[in-house]
C-alpha cells in the first residue's frame, strides 16, 4: 500500500476543499513545497498533486509553485488538474513530473488517454458522485457510471486508476471501499482510494482487500484524524 499525502494548489497557496467546492478552500500553507519536504521527510515516496485552478480553467495555473516544488523535493510527484493535450504533458514531464493524471479528458477521449499511456507514465483520475463520472474540476456530471470508465482503461498502458468518491471527498466521513475495490475489478488496473479518508481504520480496511495499491490522504493529515508518520511505518 502506498501512501499518497495529497496537496491541492489554488492561487499559489496549499488547501483542502470539502466536496470539490472552491469556495470550500482551507489554506494550510502559503508554501506547499515545504509541506512536501515535510512528507519526504516523514517516509513519503510519493506527493499527490492537484492545480485547482487548472483543473477549472483547462490549462495548469500554478506552475511556479509546482517548480518550486520539484526543485525543493525528492519525492516522485504525480500531477492533475487542467492536463487536456500532449504538449501540457510533456511539458509537465520536461519540469520533472514523475507521473501525469488524466482526468475529464479521460470521459471525453478516451482514445487520446490511451495513445498517452503508450507513451508517458498516465494515471487516470476518475471522480464520481453517486457512481457516476464527475468532470470539469467536478463542475459537470456525466451520464458515464465510473466502473464502465474505469473498464475502459482495462489493457491500456495506464499505470494507475485514482478513484475519488466526490461525495465523500474532504468530509472525513471514511473512504469508500466497496467502489474502490468496485473500480479495481473492472479496470484490472493498480488502484487508488482517494476522498473521505478519515483514520487508521480506513487505512487498514483498504489493505485487507488486498485490491487496493494505494490511498490518498489530505485532510486526516491536515486535521489531524491520522498520524501519518505512523502509518508510512505500518506500511
Amino acid at each position: 500500500m502506498t501512501l499518497y499525502p495529497a496537496i491541492d494548489l489554488k492561487d499559489g497557496k496549499a488547501v483542502r476543499l470539502t466536496k470539490g467546492l472552491m469556495d470550500s478552500a482551507k489554506i494550510y500553507s502559503n508554501e506547499p513545497y515545504e509541506l512536501v519536504k515535510k512528507f519526504e521527510d516523514m517516509g513519503a515516496k510519493w506527493v499527490h498533486l492537484v492545480d485547482l485552478n487548472g483543473a477549472f480553467a483547462g490549462e495548469p495555473k500554478n506552475l511556479e509553485q509546482i517548480i518550486k516544488i520539484r526543485q525543493n523535493c525528492n519525492v516522485k510527484l504525480e500531477l492533475g488538474g487542467g492536463i487536456r493535450d500532449e504538449d501540457t504533458i510533456k511539458k509537465m514531464l520536461e519540469i520533472g513530473i514523475d507521473r501525469i493524471i488524466l482526468g475529464s479528458i479521460a470521459v471525453k477521449d478516451p482514445q487520446f488517454v490511451k495513445d498517452m499511456a503508450s507513451k508517458y507514465p498516465i494515471a487516470v483520475g476518475i471522480d464520481a458522485i453517486d457512481g457516476y463520472v464527475a468532470v470539469e474540476g467536478w463542475g459537470e456530471v456525466s451520464s458515464m457510471k465510473a466502473t464502465d470508465l474505469a473498464r475502459e482503461f482495462a489493457n491500456a498502458g495506464v499505470e494507475a486508476i485514482i478513484c475519488t468518491d466526490v461525495g465523500r471527498d474532504g468530509t472525513l466521513s471514511g473512504v469508500n471501499v466497496d467502489f474502490t475495490v468496485d473500480i479495481a475489478q473492472a479496470s484490472g488496473v493498480s488502484t487508488i482510494a482517494s476522498g473521505g479518508v478519515k483514520d487508521e481504520e480506513d487505512i487498514k480496511a483498504l489493505i485487507k482487500t488486498n485490491k487496493v495499491d494505494g490511498v490518498i490522504i489530505g485532510k486526516a493529515y491536515y486535521e489531524g484524524t491520522l498520524d501519518l508518520e505512523k502509518m508510512f511505518k505500518l506500511v
